[in-house]
């Protein structure tokens, strides 16, 4: 027992050390780019700093599965080198045993990275999003929001703002049914209301049937109201803007995620691309797992055996195939081409019946 926590402490520290280095590099990495992605003189280096701070736990997540084979290639040389790993196989232990502490460990830390790194990295993502507006166009351009109630949308324009509200939509946003149009004066409150069945997204303008207006000046807004069978109200957006204002999966925490997917389907948009971050996530201890086994299966060995360096290029050639492997898998899921579970679950089970079969042939004869 001791052995196994000795083993689960040295690779905790080991993967805690290279990730505050990888940290510490696309920290530097990242203010040299928001400096660049701004014109001179528009944010200052204070304000790069907190953009980059804000924007770098997002990247690092993204690499954490070429972290962990980093770290277990590490943490294996390591104990090779001190002949800590002969002494084990010498006391009994085979080498899917001496594994066992690590590989416990390194699921651990992966279940740990969705139940609260994702949902950190999914605040920081919107707060990067936020500021980065602010300082580029002085306001945010988010547009649109899913609730229970239905699809909200949100324009402007020289006569003010106008807020949208749809039970249903089109996939792109575009053609919303039992919809609401509530229009605000520049300096004042409400000024019309619009309810009709239908309302469709044209170039430049609403084009909206079977409406009912409702005008807010008058005394008695039911009396004079207006029925239209056609009515037509400008509208600077567009369908680009609507699909951008969805925003990723990564920046929604994946305890709120199921309720969005809800959301988006009783809107009547496609929620295949949540869906698919979905499983990915659930999937990432395995996916750690299966990174540790492929660093494992090529490091175990002592280094008097020699080729060292072509184990570990190995090990990495191994490791970046199966990270792309699972980025290729994701977007056929994404495109529709095989379910959101097989394309987040194949990689990894693939990953580590790969590096089971290489263990035990490397390590048992």
């Amino acid at each position: 027992m001791r052995l196994h926590l000795y083993f689960a402490r040295k690779f905790a520290l080991t993967l805690l050390a290279v990730t505050t280095l990888f940290a510490l590099l696309l920290m530097l990495l990242d203010v040299v780019e928001q400096i660049r992605r701004f014109e001179i003189g528009e944010i200052s280096l204070g304000q790069a700093t907190k953009l980059a701070a804000l924007n770098v736990p997002a990247a690092l997540y993204g690499i954490l599965p070429l972290i962990v084979i980093l770290s277990t290639l590490a943490l294996f040389l390591g104990l090779a080198r001190t002949s800590e790993l002969v002494v084990t196989r010498a006391s009994g232990r085979s080498a899917l045993r001496a594994l066992a502490a690590p590989l416990t460990t390194a699921f651990a830390i992966g279940a740990l990275c969705v139940a609260v790194l994702n949902p950190i990295v999914a605040a920081t993502l919107k707060e990067y999003e936020r500021l980065s507006d602010e300082y580029r166009h002085g306001t945010r351009n988010n547009v649109l929001s899913i609730s229970r109630e239905g699809l909200w949308l949100r324009q402007g324009g020289p006569e003010g703002q106008m807020v949208i509200r749809a039970a249903r939509a089109n996939l792109d946003g575009t053609r919303l049914s039992e919809v609401t149009f509530l229009a605000f004066g520049p300096k004042a409150g409400p000024v019309w209301r619009i309810e009709a069945r239908e309302a469709e997204l044209t170039r430049g303008a609403w084009e909206i049937t079977g409406a009912k207006r409702w005008d807010f000046s008058e005394t008695n807004p039911e009396a004079s109201a207006t029925r239209h069978e056609r009515l037509s109200l400008p509208s600077d957006l567009t369908r680009d803007r609507i699909r951008d204002s969805f925003g990723t999966p990564s920046a929604i925490p994946i305890w709120e995620l199921p309720g969005f997917i809800g959301s988006l389907k009783r809107a009547g948009f496609s929620a295949r691309q949540h869906e698919v971050w979905f499983q990915m996530e659930l999937a990432l201890p395995a996916l750690f797992v299966a990174m540790m086994m492929i660093g494992a299966a090529f490091t175990m060995r002592h280094t008097r055996f020699g080729r060292t360096g072509t184990m570990v290029m190995g090990a990495l050639l191994l490791g970046i195939a199966l990270y792309f492997l699972r980025n290729f898998a994701q977007v056929l899921g994404e495109n529709g081409q095989i379910p959101a579970g097989l394309a987040a679950w194949s990689p990894p089970v693939i990953g580590i019946m790969l590096a089971m079969g290489l263990i035990l042939h490397m390590e048992e004869g």
